[in-house]
């Protein structure tokens, strides 16, 4: 650092480093200075506004006394009034006269899903797309009916189908014959399918019956798929569904969603939902 100032008529501080390397003294430009002053400004302004500074047993509220709940409730009484065109109308309409009104069943599709995800997608995924060894209920396969009526009883009551184990009165070589039968989609070629009644749950045709909500042996849509879906089938034929004498059963239950855990209008809605996802019967 010189102890000489080379540039004596220059603003600087007269530190010099390298011969021309100096510390300059300019006032900083004007947009700089207005800056400044702008941002102290905006902080005390916004610090006034708005609740901040905190107080010996509370805090200072604001002028406005705006508060991130108040905000919250202002925005969903402003919602539940767009709402309430339509909620007012559900309590007193069946499910079939809510599917039936175009405009009010388009808008229970769109509120309807919430309640989809938050009680229906952990075990039939998103959007309807099914989950391990629970139904698909974007297509058009329906244990039970795929009526609209069906569906909310469905819902409301829950369903435990029961299919017997048949591992002690059938021997390995008749599961190995039935299943695969099963497997190509052709259960009622093989006379066994009738010699063992099968036909009394799942039908003459291997349709399945709804009442019972006994599967379809034809279609190839596997409510517990597996990666070997013939040894899957086998394990169903030996073990059965919800057979209570045989503690290797398959377990497939739906809870019943009426009563407390669901109002009967979020059934309906729930119920129309499901019925547009599956192209309900």
């Amino acid at each position: 650092m010189s102890d000489n100032n080379p540039f004596p008529n220059e603003s600087n501080t007269g530190h010099i480093w390298d011969d021309n390397l100096r510390e300059l003294t300019n006032d900083p430009p004007s947009w700089w200075r207005i800056g400044f002053h702008l941002s102290w400004i905006l902080v005390v302004v916004y610090t006034l506004w708005y609740p901040s500074w905190p107080l010996l047993e509370t805090h200072f509220k604001g002028l406005t006394g705006w508060t991130s709940i108040g905000e919250y409730e202002a925005d969903l009484k402003a919602i539940e009034q767009v709402r309430a065109k339509y909620e007012d109308k559900l309590p007193g309409m069946s499910a079939a006269a809510i599917l039936a009104d175009d405009e009010l069943s388009n808008y229970v599709l769109r509120s309807a899903k919430v309640l989809f995800g938050d009680n229906c997608a952990a075990c039939h995924g998103t959007g309807g797309a099914g989950n391990p060894d629970y139904p698909v209920l974007a297509d058009d396969d329906w244990l039970y009916g795929g009526d609209i009526n069906t569906i909310v009883q469905t819902i409301t009551n829950g369903r435990k189908g029961v299919m017997t184990a048949h591992g002690k009165s059938l021997s390995s070589a008749e599961i190995d014959k039935l299943a695969e039968a099963i497997h190509n989609g052709k259960p009622t070629q093989e006379p066994l399918y009738m010699a063992k009644a099968c036909f009394a749950c799942h039908g003459a045709d291997g349709k399945g019956m709804a009442p019972l909500g006994s599967a379809n042996l034809t279609d190839a849509i596997w409510r517990f798929e597996e990666e070997d879906q013939l040894a899957s089938i086998k394990y169903t034929i030996a073990h059965g569904v919800n057979d209570a004498s045989d503690p290797n059963t398959r377990n497939a239950e739906m809870p019943k969603f009426g009563g407390t855990k669901l109002s009967e209008t979020d059934i309906k809605k729930l119920a129309v939902y499901v019925y547009k996802l599956g192209g309900g019967q």
